[in-house]
Parts: C-alpha cells; structure tokens; sequence
C-alpha cells in the first residue's frame, strides 16, 4: 500500500492546509500540481493509484475537475476535499471530505480507496468485490459491508444474470432451514442497493422478481 501513487491537486492558499508534504512522510509518492488541467493531461503517462483533489486550495467546488478526471479514466478513485461550507453531490467522488480533518483521516480514507492486490477479489459486470477489504466499488460507489451482506452479495456475483429464489438465498446467507420470516432479506437488499446502485430507489443492477426472488444483471 505504501508506494502507491499518489497525484495531488492543489493551490498554494496560506489559509488551506496542503496535504502533499504530510502524504509524503506517511510513505505515499507524490505528484502534485496546482492546475486541473494540466494534471488531467499527465495522466496516462502517471498512472497514478488514486487522484487527491483539494479544491478548497484552488477556491473550486472541484466538480469540473472530477468529471474530467472520470473521462480520462472512469475507475480511478477520486479524493474531493471541499471548505466546510460547500455542498457537493457526494456521487461525484469515492470520497468527499470537508475541512477541517486530520491528515489520519485522510490516510485512512486512502488506504481503503488504493486497490487491492487483487488477490482476493470478485467481479462481476462495474462490481468489485474486495474480500480482504470487506469493499465493494461500483462505478462511483465505494462502501464497506458487513460479512452478512458480503455473502448475499457473493452468491449474487456467482450466479449474475439468473434469478435467485428468495427461500433458497436466505437459506445460504442466514445459515438456517427455518424461512418463515424473510423479511429480514429485503432489509439487507435495500442495504446492497445504497451500496453499489447510483440509484437504489430505481435499481439498474440488482432487480426484484416478483414473486420468485432477486437477479444481479451486470
């Protein structure tokens, strides 16, 4: 994890904390710019592991930067940092923090957003799911789950594209015979959908099937 990099983009306002030098002496290669555009042109030839946007040092909401970001390269994970008093859609980075935080909480948030080595993880379709981490990234989503959502999410991965009956998937995931009560089931569905749907509200991956059950089209 230590190595990654790491490109920042950031101004030199005295009143906004730079985090460059901080990241550096955490172990984190840096690359900073103090221009959008000329970071986003750099790009390819950085291959940087995650892109730190400090828009509160550049007096921005930072979106124009992030979306080009996103066009260059939709599965890097973006940091926005933002001044406390500015509102932005939190869709449109993996990760939206607003001053003041610790240089830890940033160090964290980074350390969950690097990718993983891969070793132990699923995809299906735009959904990653990182076993090790306890993770799943989804187009802009990035969120932890817990071990019961993991495995419902598991078992929907492997069989994507087929519906899975309801009886059958509380069975795996809750480990028992009894399905009387499966209420409990739409609850962890509804979760699975904050996680992973841009939407949850009007889902375009994880699909009810009146009746029957649930079905992960990816």
């Amino acid at each position: 994890m230590k190595n990654a990099t790491l490109l920042i983009i950031e101004g030199k306002l005295a009143e906004i904390p730079s985090f460059a030098s901080d990241l550096q002496k955490k172990g984190f290669d840096i690359l900073s710019f103090q221009n959008g555009s000329q970071a986003v042109s750099k790009l390819k030839q950085i291959n940087p592991s995650l892109v730190i946007i400090n828009a509160a040092s550049l007096r921005s909401t930072g979106i124009r930067i992030c979306l080009s970001v996103r066009k260059k390269d939709p599965k890097l994970p973006i940091i926005l940092i933002v001044e406390n008093d500015k509102t932005v859609d939190k869709n449109i980075a993996e990760a939206v923090l607003a001053l003041p935080f610790t240089v830890q909480k940033l160090v964290n948030r980074i350390k969950a957003l690097l990718p993983s080595d891969g070793k132990n993880v699923m995809t299906a379709g735009p959904i990653q799911l990182d076993l090790d981490h306890k993770r799943v990234r989804c187009l802009s989503k990035n969120a932890k789950l817990t071990p019961r959502l993991i495995t419902l999410l598991q078992i929907l991965m492997e069989k994507h594209g087929e519906v899975v009956e309801r009886e059958a998937l509380f069975k795996k995931v809750w480990e028992t015979n009894y399905t009387g009560d499966t209420r409990t089931l739409d609850v962890h569905i509804s979760w699975l959908r904050r996680a992973i749907e841009l939407d949850p509200n009007n889902p375009k991956f994880l699909k009810t099937i009146r009746g029957v059950g649930y079905r992960l089209d990816v």
